[in-house]
């Protein structure tokens, strides 16, 4: 990227899609775990890199 290019901006998060709301807090979807593209270590709900014998 030279000095004239902007990166590109990020992609607002859309509400039923990308996250939803719990008691206040921010849940993110399978739908926007997949889009980021690697796991955070954050052990999220619906963390989709997660084995699934974590999960239980």
């Amino acid at each position: 990227m030279t000095k004239d290019e902007q990166p590109p901006k990020p992609e607002p998060l859309v509400e039923g899609v990308d996250y939803y709301l719990e008691k206040g807090y921010m849940v993110f979807t399978e739908h926007f775990l997949l889009k980021r593209g690697h796991c955070c270590g954050s052990g999220c709900r619906h963390c989709p890199y997660r084995s699934k014998k974590e999960k239980k």
